[in-house]
């Protein structure tokens, strides 16, 4: 059975485009059937692109994003996936709210795979300079790998 995983931030064009792109990766790597997609919690930024800024560490790191487009979560996104994965902990707070009562997906915080880094965020590096989307990428890469290794025990 394939594995299915979304992750979401705020408006889908920074941090969850490059933790899919991070995940799609890694599973390819292993060889490791899974299905990846990223949404946001806000509307703002449905049908555009990532950021140029992500599309051009995600293109460093060897992974092409530039066909990527923002889209809002859904309620069905809790029917539809095995495990939804917030980047921080106020969009982790807003999918509870928007969780259906009866969604299956497993909701959590993303860093919370990666060992000694519970309950920390994934840092928005939209209002920052280069160097933050470069620890945006090693952040979501990490979790990447813990996702995968997750899956494959």
């Amino acid at each position: 059975m394939t594995a299915s995983v979304l992750f979401v931030c705020l408006g889908n064009i920074c941090r969850s485009p490059l933790a899919e792109a991070a995940l799609r990766a890694e599973a390819e790597r292993v060889g490791l059937p899974i299905t990846v997609d990223s949404a946001g919690t806000g509307d703002w930024h449905v049908d555009c692109p990532p950021d140029p800024r992500v599309q051009a560490v995600a293109l460093r790191n060897g992974a092409d994003i530039s066909r990527y487009r923002g889209r809002q979560v859904m309620a069905q996104d809790f029917h539809r996936f095995d495990h939804i994965f917030a980047l921080d902990r106020e969009n982790l707070r807003n999918l509870r709210q928007i969780r259906p009562s009866n969604g299956t997906a497993e909701l959590r915080l993303l860093m919370d795979i990666v060992l000694g880094r519970e309950g920390t965020d994934v840092m928005d590096p939209y209002f920052g300079d280069e160097a933050g989307f470069d620890e945006t990428w090693d952040d979501v890469t990490r979790a990447a790998r813990a996702i995968v290794e997750r899956l494959t025990d």
